[in-house]
């Protein structure tokens, strides 16, 4: 994603106290999820309208998701996202998090959605225990991506059930027909710095 400026030819010279910001996600762990928090607070002091996040993203910590999609909902601005490349796993879900009309897909990008994944160790009550929370984790986080998508709460459970729970690949135009993509091209942000000359 492009973030482009025009000026007004009649100002020689300017400076933005406060650049538009756009949030870029590749990974989902702590210092991810830590600087995606910096970002949005950031981006509620520049003025700009929206905030764009650009995922291209293989996945990774579930709960480092949680912390995004958070601060997405305590976002008082509204938040387009876009992807470029690749949303997979938590990526994938996080794309759904964007404002309905405002999710952005490159026609050659790839979404990918499976099960949650566990990868514990330890006592046999310690796996129980942890795979009763993937369950858990599984569940709500598919629920809210559905919901994000206008889908009843068990669409993207069944989806996956019925693939046999394998990796499940969409290309932009799958994505579009189930309502998670709502515009197969990247946008544009455009400034514009102008002055407005009035005489009353």
């Amino acid at each position: 994603m492009i973030c482009k400026f025009d000026v007004d030819p009649i100002i020689k010279e300017f400076e933005l106290t406060c650049k538009p910001i756009i949030v870029e996600v590749n990974k989902f762990d702590e210092a991810s999820a830590k600087e995606f928090r910096k970002n949005f607070a950031l981006a509620h002091s520049t003025g700009q309208p929206v905030i764009p996040v650009v995922i291209d993203s293989y996945g990774g910590q579930v709960y480092s998701l949680m912390s995004m999609i958070s601060t997405i909902r305590h976002s008082e601005l509204p938040v387009a996202t876009i992807v470029q490349g690749k949303a997979m796993s938590c990526g994938a879900i996080l794309f759904s998090c964007g404002k309905d009309r405002m999710r952005y897909m490159d026609p050659d990008a790839t979404i990918m959605i499976h099960d949650v994944s566990s990868m514990s160790f330890g006592k046999v009550e310690e796996i129980k225990s942890n795979a009763d929370e993937t369950d858990r984790l599984n569940i709500k986080v598919y629920q809210i991506m559905a919901s994000n998508i206008g889908k009843p709460d068990d669409y993207f459970l069944k989806q996956i059930h019925d693939k046999g729970h394998a990796d499940w690949f969409l290309d932009a135009e799958e994505c579009k027909s189930i309502n998670l993509a709502n515009h197969l091209r990247v946008p544009k942000f455009d400034v514009r710095i102008m002055v407005d000359i009035c005489f009353e």
